[in-house]
């Protein structure tokens, strides 16, 4: 397994300046945004083993992060067609 955290530059690496603008201009975005990276950082620790946590946890924590990068999808997509 990876250890390698995944930012949403990492996932959305062709919307760089998209990424950029949303978070300078949208409250929302920042707060999903700054939700991710915390989710992510959780999921790091744990696959690093520096937190222990349940395979329960683990995926719950793995949903949460698919949810989010789907909103975040949704947004940069309405962001392009504006």
């Amino acid at each position: 397994m990876s250890h390698v955290a995944h930012d949403l530059h990492a996932e959305f690496p062709n919307d760089g300046n998209i990424l950029h603008d949303l978070k300078m201009s949208d409250a929302h975005f920042l707060t999903v945004s700054d939700r991710y990276h915390d989710i992510n950082k959780e999921i790091h620790r744990i696959a690093a083993e520096v937190e222990a946590a349940s395979d329960e946890r683990s995926e719950e924590l793995k949903k949460q992060r698919l949810l989010i990068l789907d909103e975040v999808a949704a947004m940069i997509s309405k962001a392009r067609a504006a």
